[in-house]
């Protein structure tokens, strides 16, 4: 994507320092100017986690930095921070400025490496990709220069541990509560699950453990995809792949049948009946609260959204697609996908998409720019009551065509986001609850 976009929905690469800020006790140490991490806090909210957002360490790189260089800066900052900070990892990350003069901030880097500090170094100036990108480079580099430290003497496979890959955190505002819900119902079926990110990873002894993983877990259309790659170049890890967000019973149950026939044919031997068991008992909860539902639908069946209009990554997109139809009879009508999704990946996530019914099909956009992607809904005209799902971009679209709007993607000012799930098969009776109470909201 070049030039200027309308409505951004993600960020320049030094905003993957929220992929720092999400293991537990590491800290970004930004080699850039002054604005880069007040203008991630701004983006992402409430996202300072342990020492991120504004409160991150900052060289404040200037006009002198750039005729002078900065590395003695940087060398400095990293220093006072170990003095004034209690922390388990540090990730040096660039911005445009110190990348475009040639700073060596790696080589400031290695000098605290050599002297055994947990430190790793990474180049994320915006001119390199959005921070979709950027949570890539953060993880391959920290397994190259940190975890690899640990791989010897303690590089025994465990043939039922997974590091999952699922969701790229604050830029997807559900992602603690999407992780704990992947790891509850893994380990549901006896696996073990390095979540390495958030409240329910135990931080870098975690990350430590990273190359005696059976098998890696992808879940999105392709972010996630480079860092198994690497790992399986790496280690030799061979990783399962699920396409998308699975949500509510008919996919999280398909996932987890497939990660359970993966896991086995590489040696995990989880039991089939407790796999089964589990799922069995999860379907049961699940659909009870669907059939709970009966009277109200048939009650309100004409004051219900019909179909729906999705502004999110491709991970959501596809995910919302299969649940909504499948499993509560919304249709789908123009959908749009508004992360950069690289050019190799835009035919399977079609034909994903185009799966998702056999009667309909689904017209999909990759529109970064959600201001061309807004005009594509306002010239379009359907039948029946509307939902919008998108950012706090697109509340006045909702309103303008008269459809309920539910926020759930970034920039998100109208919606506080905590533990929230969209994932699995309590994340879909949360998706219905917030999609119907939007409903009911507008009744008196």
């Amino acid at each position: 994507m070049t030039g200027a976009i309308e409505q951004q929905r993600f960020m320049c690469g030094i905003g993957g320092m929220q992929t720092v800020v999400a293991i537990p006790r590491a800290v970004p140490i930004l080699h850039s100017g002054p604005g880069c991490g007040n203008m991630v806090a701004g983006f992402f909210e409430r996202s300072s986690g342990y020492a991120g957002g504004s409160t991150a360490p900052c060289t404040n790189f200037s006009e002198t930095e750039v005729v002078f260089g900065g590395e003695k800066r940087l060398e400095n900052i990293i220093r006072n921070s170990y003095k004034i900070l209690d922390t388990d990892l540090q990730v040096v990350l660039t911005g445009c400025a110190p990348a475009i003069v040639g700073d060596d901030a790696g080589s400031v880097a290695k000098s605290f490496a050599e002297e055994g500090k947990p430190i790793v170094y990474v180049e994320t100036p915006g001119f390199k990709g959005s921070n979709f990108l950027a949570h890539e480079t953060i993880v391959n580099a920290i397994t190259d220069q940190y975890v690899d430290r640990f791989v010897y003497g303690n590089s025994e496979r465990n043939p039922a541990l997974v590091n999952l890959f699922a969701t790229i955190p604050f830029q997807d505002q559900f992602w603690k509560g999407n992780l704990e819900e992947f790891k509850r119902v893994l380990e549901g079926i006896g696996l073990e699950v390095n979540a390495l990110f958030g409240p329910c990873s135990s931080g870098v002894e975690e990350w430590k453990t990273i190359p005696r993983a059976g098998f890696n877990i992808v879940v999105s259309p392709w972010y996630g995809l480079a860092i198994a790659r690497h790992l399986e170049r790496k280690y030799g890890t061979p990783f399962y792949h699920f396409p998308y967000l699975p949500i509510g019973g008919n996919e999280t149950t398909k996932f987890l049948r497939g990660v359970a026939d993966y896991a086995n044919s590489h040696g995990a031997n989880l039991e089939d009946e407790r796999v089964e068991h589990f799922i069995e008992k999860e379907e049961h909860a699940f659909y009870e609260e669907l059939d709970s539902l009966a009277t109200f639908l048939l009650e309100f069946r004409y004051g219900l959204p019909s179909f729906v209009h999705i502004f999110h990554d491709s991970n959501y997109v596809v995910g919302m697609c299969k649940f909504l139809l499948h499993e509560t009879g919304i249709v789908p009508k123009e959908q749009f996908i508004t992360e950069d999704v690289p050019e190799e990946y835009h035919e399977s996530i079609r034909s994903e998409i185009a799966s998702v019914s056999e009667k309909k099909k689904i017209p999909v956009y990759f529109e970064p720019d959600a201001g061309l992607a807004q005009r594509i809904v306002y010239e379009s005209s359907h039948d029946g009551r509307g939902l919008v799902i998108g950012s706090g971009w697109d509340k006045q679209l909702a309103v303008d065509k008269n459809c309920d709007f539910l926020s759930a993607a970034l920039p998100s000012p109208y919606r506080l986001v905590l533990t929230t799930r969209y994932a699995g098969y309590k994340g879909g009776l949360r998706l219905i609850e917030d999609i119907y109470s939007k409903a009911l909201d507008t009744y008196n």
